[in-house]
C-alpha cells in the first residue's frame, strides 16, 4: 500500500508521516521556541554594566557639533542621547523627548571629512582638531537636527527594567545601525544607563556550560557562513590614516584590517574607537595625512600602555567610555580560524574589548571578519515583536528624511 506520498505505509497506517523538511522546520521552530522562552526570564537588570558608572549626557536637537563632540570627550563617554526640549514637548508624551543616539566617532568621522574638504582648498592647517573645528564655524556650528539627513543619527529604541534579554537580543539583531541599547527609567521618564553589546555576550556566557547555550555556542564560525573575504575591506601598512579614516567613514564600520603589502599577511587592524587619539594628541590630527598605519598603530599602543592602571571596571562596560583606563593587554588583532567555535569567539572579544575579530589561513591570511553583531545573532530566534518602537517623534524624523519604522525595523522609502 503506498502513502499519499509515495512511501510504504506501515500496516495500520492512518495518515502518512510528515516529510522530513517539515519535522525538521517544526524542530527548528520549538528550539527557537525554547530559547525565547529562556530568554524571556532573564531580566534586563541582571546584564552587567546598566547602572555602571558611565555619565548619561544629553545633547539637545539644537545643539552644534563643536558643542556635542567637547561634551563626550571632556567626560570620556562614547555618545549621548538627543533630546528634543522644544514647546511642542509640552503637548507630547514626556517619553517622547529622546529622539535618537549620536556617537561621538560619528560626529568625528563627519567633521574629519568636511574639514578635508576645507584643507583642500587652504592648503592645510597645522592646528589641532578642535582648533579648526572652532574656525570653520560652518562645520562646527552645524546643528545635531540637520544631521539626520545624512542618517548620521542612531535609531532611538530603549529597554526598560521590566524588559528582558530576548528583547535586548531582539533590538541588536533587527536594527544593524545599534551599537548600544538606552535604558530608560520610565518613573523619571530619563536614560538611567545602557546595553552594550559586550555586556549582552558577558552575560550570555554566564551560561556555558548548559544545554542550551553550547547547543548554539559549540558551532564553529564556518557552521554559521561567516567566512566572506571577498566582503572584507583591507589596508596596506604603508597607507595614510587619512586612507583609513575614509574607509571607516564611507563604509561605516568598526575597524580596517591592516595587511602587509609583501606578504599579504594579517598584521594589525584601526578600530573605530581608535581615532578618538585625533583630538587627544594635536600632532596625531595634523599629521594625519602624512603619518602611516603602521607610525599610527604605534603611537596608539604607547598610548594605551601609560593609561593602564590597576582601577577595576567591568569588562562589559566595553566601549562605552572613549579611554579605558583598565583596556587589556592582549594581542592585535584577535585572530581566528574559521573552525573554532562561536563561543572562543565570545571569550576572545570579551577579554579584549574587541568590536571586531578577523578569520584568517593556516598561512596567515585574511579570509573574513567578524563582528559583535554577527555573534549575537545566532541567539536571536526571529520574533513579531511589535512593542519595539522608536517613539512618536523620531517615526516624523525619519518621515522627514524619507524613512519610517515598520515592525521595528527602520526603512528607507524609495
Amino acid at each position: 500500500m503506498k502513502s499519499s506520498s509515495g512511501g510504504v505505509a506501515a500496516a495500520g497506517e492512518t495518515e502518512p508521516l510528515a516529510p522530513r523538511s517539515r519535522r525538521k522546520d517544526e524542530q527548528t521552530v520549538a528550539s527557537s521556541s525554547s530559547l525565547q522562552s529562556f530568554l524571556n526570564h532573564i531580566p534586563i537588570s541582571a546584564i552587567p554594566s546598566v547602572h555602571a558608572s558611565v555619565p548619561v549626557l544629553e545633547v539637545r536637537f539644537d545643539d552644534c557639533v563643536e558643542h556635542a563632540i567637547r561634551l563626550m570627550y571632556e567626560n570620556n563617554v562614547f555618545g549621548a542621547p538627543i533630546v528634543d526640549t522644544g514647546d511642542a514637548l509640552s503637548t507630547r508624551n514626556p517619553m517622547d523627548k529622546d529622539i535618537g543616539l549620536i556617537e561621538f566617532s560619528s560626529l568625528l568621522l563627519w567633521s574629519l571629512k568636511e574639514i578635508d574638504k576645507v584643507e583642500i582648498e587652504s592648503k592645510g592647517s597645522n592646528h589641532g582638531f578642535l582648533d579648526v573645528l572652532k574656525q570653520n564655524s560652518h562645520i562646527g556650528q552645524t546643528k545635531i537636527a540637520e544631521l539626520a539627513k545624512s542618517f548620521l543619527w542612531e535609531p532611538f529604541f530603549p529597554a526598560y527594567e521590566v524588559d528582558t534579554l530576548f528583547h535586548a537580543l531582539l533590538l541588536f539583531s533587527k536594527h544593524h545601525r545599534l551599537n548600544v541599547i538606552p535604558v530608560v527609567d520610565q518613573s523619571k521618564c530619563t536614560v538611567s544607563g545602557f546595553i552594550s553589546q559586550h555586556a549582552v555576550i558577558e552575560l550570555l556566557l554566564q551560561s556555558n556550560g548548559l544545554e542550551w547555550f553550547d547547543k548554539v555556542a559549540e558551532k564553529s564560525l564556518l557552521e554559521y557562513g561567516l567566512i566572506d573575504s571577498a566582503g572584507v575591506v583591507s589596508i596596506y601598512s604603508d597607507q595614510t590614516l587619512v586612507d583609513v579614516l575614509h574607509i571607516l567613514w564611507d563604509k561605516q564600520i568598526n575597524g580596517v584590517p591592516i595587511v602587509d603589502r609583501r606578504s599579504g599577511l594579517l598584521i594589525g587592524s584601526v578600530k573605530r574607537s581608535d581615532i578618538y587619539l585625533l583630538v587627544k594628541d594635536d600632532s596625531l590630527f595634523s599629521k594625519r595625512k602624512t603619518l602611516t598605519i603602521e607610525e599610527f598603530s604605534k603611537i596608539r599602543k604607547a598610548a594605551q600602555d601609560s593609561n593602564l592602571s590597576t582601577k577595576t571596571e567591568l569588562a562589559s562596560v566595553g566601549l562605552l567610555r572613549l579611554e579605558n583606563s583598565n583596556l587589556p593587554k592582549t594581542s592585535n588583532p584577535v585572530v581566528l580560524r574559521k573552525h573554532d567555535s562561536l563561543k572562543k569567539t565570545m571569550e576572545l572579544m570579551l577579554v579584549s574589548l574587541s568590536e571586531i575579530c578577523f578569520l584568517v589561513s593556516d598561512s596567515g591570511e585574511l579570509e573574513g571578519m567578524v563582528t559583535l553583531k554577527d555573534i549575537l545573532l545566532p541567539f536571536s530566534p526571529p520574533s513579531m515583536d511589535s512593542r519595539i518602537d522608536g517613539g512618536g517623534f523620531f517615526k516624523s524624523v525619519l518621515y522627514q528624511t524619507g524613512s519610517y519604522v515598520d515592525d521595528g525595523g527602520m526603512v528607507r522609502r524609495t
